[in-house]
C-alpha cells in the first residue's frame, strides 16, 4: 500500500567507470521495470485517495447541512418555548415536550458539529496525504527518467565496447596475416640469397612483424664507392623481385660505415662518412624504384655513418661488419592494413 515501502526495494545503480557487462545491463532493465510498477501503483493509490477525498467532502457538506438544519430547528423550538412561556399558557406538557426536544436538538447539533470537526480533520489529513503522494509520484517519475537515461548510456557503452572489440579483432587478424606474409617473404629471401647467406655476407633476421636484411658493403659496392657494382646489381635484382610484392610494409634502406675517416683521395666526393653512407643508401633505393619495380611510396633512404655499429671498430673484422647496407621492413599503421584487407 505504501509507496515508500515499495520503493525501498529499488536498487540504485552506481555509474560505472569501466566496461558495462551484459549482466549489469539486464539488472538495470529489471530495476527499471520495478520502478515502472511502483510508479503505476503510486498513480493508482493517488487516484483512490482523490476519490476518498471527494467522498469525504460530500459527507462533510451533508453533515454541515444537517447541523445547520438542526440549529434552525433548535432556534425555532426555543422561540416557541419563549412564546408559550410569555403567553402564560397552561400547556405545561407542550412546554415540557418542546423543552425535551430542544435538549435533544442541542445534543444532535453538538454531535453534528463534532462530526463536521472530525470530517474537517479527516479532510485535512487526506489533503496532506494527497500532497505527499503527489510528491512521491514526482520523485518516482524523476527516478524512472534517471534510470532510463542510465540504461541508454549503458546501451551506448555496450555498443562502443562491441565496436572496439570488432576493431581489435580486425586489427589482430590483420597483424597475424601481416606476420604470415612477412614470414613467407623471409623464406623467399633466404632461398634466393642462400649463397650469400652461406658465405656470411648477408644475414636475414625476423622478429615478429619486422624483418632486416643485413649486407656487408662488399656485396654491393667497391671500396669507397657509392655506385652498385655489377655483381651487386644481381643481388639487388633477387631482393627487388621479392620486395616489389610487399605492399604492407615500409622499407627503409640504411647506409652504415665504420669509424675510419674518409681518405684524402675521396674527399672531393665524400667529405665524411655521412655523405658516403647516405649516397650508398640512395643508390640502392634508386635501383629498387627504377629497376626493381618497388613502390616508391614504401621506400626511404637514410645514412647513419658510424653511429650505429654492430661490432667493435677496434678490429678489422668488426669494421667489416659495420660497413653494411641494411634493408629494414617494418609495419605500416594497423588501421591502414585492416582497411586494405576489407572486401
Amino acid at each position: 500500500m505504501k509507496i515508500r515501502t515499495v520503493m525501498g526495494v529499488l536498487i540504485c545503480v552506481a555509474l560505472v567507470t569501466g566496461c558495462v557487462s551484459t549482466k549489469t545491463y539486464k539488472q538495470s532493465l529489471a530495476e527499471l521495470d520495478d520502478a515502472r510498477k511502483a510508479l503505476e501503483s503510486s498513480k493508482k493509490q493517488l487516484a483512490e485517495l482523490e476519490e476518498a477525498r471527494k467522498a469525504l467532502e460530500s459527507s462533510k457538506k451533508q453533515a454541515a447541512a444537517e447541523a445547520e438544519s438542526l440549529q434552525k430547528e433548535l432556534v425555532d423550538v426555543n422561540a416557541r418555548v419563549a412564546s408559550l412561556a410569555s403567553g402564560k399558557t397552561t400547556a405545561q406538557e407542550e412546554i415540557a415536550r418542546l423543552q425535551q426536544r430542544a435538549s435533544e436538538l442541542e445534543a444532535e447539533t453538538a454531535r453534528a458539529n463534532d462530526l463536521v470537526k472530525q470530517l474537517s480533520e479527516r479532510d485535512q489529513e487526506l489533503n496532506e496525504r494527497l500532497k505527499a503522494e503527489a510528491a512521491e509520484k514526482i520523485r518516482l517519475e524523476q527516478e524512472r527518467a534517471a534510470r532510463v537515461a542510465e540504461i541508454q548510456q549503458q546501451q551506448e557503452q555496450l555498443k562502443a565496447e562491441a565496436a572496439d572489440k570488432t576493431r581489435l579483432e580486425q586489427e589482430r587478424a590483420a597483424k597475424d596475416a601481416e606476420i604470415q606474409r612477412l614470414t613467407r617473404t623471409h623464406e623467399e629471401l633466404t632461398k634466393s640469397l642462400q649463397a650469400e647467406i652461406a658465405k656470411g655476407d648477408i644475414k636475414i633476421k625476423q622478429v615478429r612483424d619486422r624483418l632486416t636484411i643485413n649486407m656487408v658493403d662488399r656485396v654491393l659496392f667497391d671500396s669507397g664507392q657509392s655506385k652498385v657494382k655489377p655483381s651487386g646489381l644481381k643481388v639487388l635484382k633477387q631482393v627487388s623481385d621479392i620486395l616489389k610484392n610487399v605492399t604492407d610494409k615500409q622499407i627503409r634502406i640504411e647506409g652504415h660505415t665504420d669509424n675510419v675517416p674518409i681518405g684524402v683521395r675521396l674527399k672531393d666526393r665524400f667529405q665524411t662518412n655521412w655523405e658516403l653512407s647516405t649516397a650508398r643508401a640512395t643508390s640502392v633505393v634508386r635501383y629498387l624504384i627504377e629497376e626493381g619495380g618497388v613502390d616508391r611510396a614504401n621506400l626511404s633512404a637514410v645514412g647513419y655513418a658510424d653511429t650505429k655499429p654492430i661490432a667493435s671498430n677496434e678490429t678489422e673484422e668488426g669494421r667489416t661488419a659495420n660497413r653494411r647496407i641494411e634493408i629494414a621492413l617494418y609495419p605500416k599503421d594497423l588501421s591502414e592494413i585492416a582497411n586494405q584487407l576489407k572486401p
